[in-house]
């Protein structure tokens, strides 16, 4: 049963505003992403950049991550990349995606909307649908607030 999967997956999204205009954002996430992407999800481990530098579009990155105490290691792709505006990774090795969303308020202030997705839950998750999606939406929550912290305290 191990390896099968359903096509239903989970998703979580969450929005929040950060007090920075969003090219010094997009910078943090995407162009400082080695150094600051284990800050934003301290379950990161390992980043490792498969392709040349620097990160952009269709990058190559291996990460290895202990989340409650379980370790994993995937491969994931950039699958969008535009300046200010939108970052994307999707999973190679494991079906997910993650997306982060700027858009400018105004000079000073950027809504961030990040959402991750699993794309597919594996067959022996299904009776615990309703608890992964939970888990999802809490872990974008997260993820949101952890940026905000860490931006507007650099």
């Amino acid at each position: 049963m191990f390896g099968l999967t359903s096509n239903k997956g989970a998703s979580g999204t969450a929005s929040i505003i950060i007090n920075r205009p969003a090219d010094k954002l997009f910078n943090f996430i995407a162009v400082d992403f080695f150094d600051n992407y284990p800050k934003w999800s301290p379950e990161v481990k390992q980043l490792e950049l498969l392709s040349p530098p620097p990160l952009k579009l269709n990058s190559l990155v291996r990460q290895v991550r202990v989340d409650n105490g379980q370790r994993s290691e995937s491969t994931f792709k950039i699958t969008v990349y535009k300046v200010s505006e939108k970052l994307v990774f999707e999973g190679v090795s494991n079906a997910y995606r993650c997306s982060y969303d700027f858009a400018s308020i105004n000079s000073s202030n950027t809504k961030l909307t990040f959402t991750f997705e699993l794309i597919k839950l594996e067959l022996f998750m299904l009776p615990f649908e309703k608890l992964v999606c939970i888990a999802v939406e809490e872990g974008a929550k997260r993820t949101a607030r952890n940026l905000k912290n860490l931006i507007e305290s650099s």
